[in-house]
Formats: C-alpha cells, sequence, structure tokens
C-alpha cells in the first residue's frame, strides 16, 4: 500500500430536519423508537430524553382499526379530551348487590313488623312480663327459622340451575345449527339485533360449546360453565344464574341476623316498664320511627328513589305495612279476649 494514501475518515452525521407530525395522530410501537430512536432504547433529539416512550394508545385519537377495544372512544372532540368513561351522572350513587339487599330487606322488614305485631297482641293481656318472654321467644325461634329459610331457598334455586344447565347443554349438542340459531335469534331478536348477527352469535357461541365439550373432564368442568351457547341461553334467555356455594351461607346468615337485630327494637320498651299498655306506645313510637328510616335507606340503597317523593313514599309505605300487621295482631286478640 502506498504511504501517499489518505487515511480513512469517518463521515459526519448530518442532521435531517425533523419531519411535521400531524397533531393527534397515535404513535405505535414497531419494537423501535420513532426518528432515529436505536434499538437499545436510545431515542433522538426530541426532547424525550434516554429510554422514555409515550403512549401507545392515547385516550382521544380518532380510533382506528388496530385500536383496542378498551381505548376506543368515537368522542375525541369533547374539551378536554376526556373519555366517555369518565363521565358521570348527577346521581351517581353506589348501590349495594342486590342479593344482599334482598335478604337485608326480608330479615329486617319481618323483623321489625312479625316480633312489633306479635308484642302488640300480646299487650292486650296487660302483663309487661308474658310479652317479653313471647317475644324473646319468638324473636329467636323467628331467627333460626328465617336463616334456615333463606340457605334452602338458595340451594333449591341453585340445584334449579344445575338440572337446566345438564338438560340444556345435552340439548344444545344433539341439536341442527338451524335449531340454535332461531332460538338465539328469540332471544336477541326483541331487543334489536337483527338475523344476520343473531346467526353469527349463533355460531360462535355454538362452536365453542363443541370445543369445550371434546375437552378433558377437568376442562369442560372449568370451562363449560362460563362459554358457549348453554351460559348464554340460560343467562340471557331463561334470566337465571348459577347460585354460588358461599351465597347459601351468606343469605342464611344475613336474613337471619337482620330478623334478629329488627326484632329486638319493638321488645325493648318492654324491658324498662311494668305496663303492657305503656310498653306498647313506646314500642309503637319506637318501631315506627325505625320503619321511616329503615324504608328511606332501602330506598336509596336499592335506586328506587326519584326525588324527595320517592324517598316519602318509601318510608310511608314501610310504616303502613309495619302498622297494619301490628293494628291486625292487636285487634284478633283483643276480639278472642273479650269473647
Amino acid at each position: 500500500m502506498s504511504n501517499n494514501s489518505t487515511p480513512y475518515q469517518p463521515a459526519l452525521a448530518v442532521p435531517l430536519p425533523s419531519r411535521p407530525r400531524a397533531e393527534g395522530t397515535p404513535q405505535a410501537l414497531n419494537g423501535h423508537a420513532n426518528g432515529n430512536a436505536h434499538s437499545n432504547g436510545h431515542t433522538n433529539g426530541n426532547g424525550n430524553g434516554y429510554g422514555s416512550t409515550n403512549p401507545v394508545w392515547a385516550l382521544n385519537p380518532q380510533p382506528t382499526p388496530q385500536t383496542p377495544l378498551i381505548s376506543k372512544c368515537d368522542r375525541h372532540h369533547r374539551d378536554g379530551g376526556i373519555c366517555c368513561k369518565e363521565l358521570k351522572d348527577d346521581d351517581e350513587r353506589r348501590l349495594v348487590d342486590p342479593d344482599i339487599v334482598r335478604d337485608v330487606v326480608i330479615g329486617l322488614s319481618d323483623g321489625l313488623t312479625v316480633p312489633f305485631a306479635l308484642t302488640a297482641g300480646l299487650s292486650s293481656l296487660g302483663e309487661s312480663k308474658l310479652v317479653v318472654l313471647g317475644g324473646v321467644a319468638e324473636l329467636i325461634a323467628g331467627a333460626i327459622s328465617m336463616g334456615i329459610g333463606g340457605f334452602l331457598a338458595s340451594q333449591a334455586e341453585r340445584d334449579h340451575y344445575r338440572y337446566l344447565a345438564t338438560h340444556t347443554s345435552a340439548r344444545v349438542l344433539r341439536s341442527c345449527a338451524g335449531e340454535m340459531e332461531r332460538e338465539v335469534c328469540e332471544v336477541l331478536g326483541p331487543i334489536g339485533v337483527d338475523d344476520k348477527l343473531s346467526k353469527q352469535v349463533a355460531q360462535n357461541l355454538h362452536e365453542v360449546e363443541v370445543r369445550t365439550s371434546g375437552n378433558s373432564e377437568e376442562e369442560e368442568l372449568k370451562w363449560s360453565r362460563d362459554v358457549g351457547l348453554t351460559k348464554f341461553l340460560l343467562k340471557f334467555g331463561e334470566g337465571i344464574e348459577e347460585v354460588p356455594t358461599r351465597r347459601m351461607f351468606t343469605s342464611a346468615f344475613t336474613i337471619g341476623m337482620g330478623y334478629l337485630l329488627g326484632g329486638i327494637i319493638p321488645l325493648l320498651p318492654y324491658f324498662f316498664t311494668k305496663s303492657a299498655r305503656q310498653g306498647l306506645v313506646w314500642s309503637s313510637i319506637l318501631t315506627g320511627i325505625v320503619l321511616l328510616i329503615f324504608g328511606w335507606i332501602k330506598t336509596h340503597v336499592t335506586g328506587a328513589g326519584k326525588g324527595w317523593k320517592g324517598y316519602v313514599w318509601g318510608a310511608v309505605s314501610t310504616l303502613l305495612v309495619g302498622g297494619a300487621a301490628a293494628a291486625a295482631a292487636f285487634g284478633i286478640v283483643a276480639l278472642l279476649e273479650g269473647e
């Protein structure tokens, strides 16, 4: 090699002018950063710094077919870029599980009504001690009976669901595709889904049903209860779902304790007075106040209250039911005693 040869010098990098990016265009990550970023995580001189990345999907861009469903929002033009999921109604109350509310209402309403009616009837006899003994005996027996009744009711509901699930699954597997499409159309048609889309839903669900039925027994038990045409027909066609085992015990405890707590209130005045008639007056006042409060709370947690009139009606209707039961019991006992 000649000594006069010019030594090799690397060419200097000439920075290219950055291309203006349209406002609101999402930046997708293809494994490389935009611009002149290297594969090791460095970025170009866009001010983002080492290893910084922009969100894969923005909350307010124009949705594209590649945008995940959870990130789609066609109201991107709203002021501030607020997603629809962040919008709240004026009355955004947190409701309690309707099953729990149902059990609490059953227990408390019966506890406030039945012991109160019994003590009102026994008050016509004039002895406060007799009212207390009879009320406590009825309260304990009633709480146990109500709890067992709640358990047996939930158990019967679970057994009914399992019976229907077994027969529905067998019917789905032996029926033709046309029959299943007809049943799905009967469920989805009344709510505005056309026949074409209903048939597609039926085909997809039937494929899942057949695929899970061919798996092992363990996988079938795991998945067939939650997916497939059988689950669809039971949940949306029959309107029933399987009752968990813990739900039976929760229902028994909730109803029994609700009855016990509600039944103590009408009995409290009789512990502090010797006259049954005087105890009845204080018991009626105390129970009436509690019934009004209970009716208002029940209206709120169930979402039935639409303005102050809804709350007033919920409280007054609960009071009327308890008062009518107590008046009937008192009148019948007084009538029998007179005879």
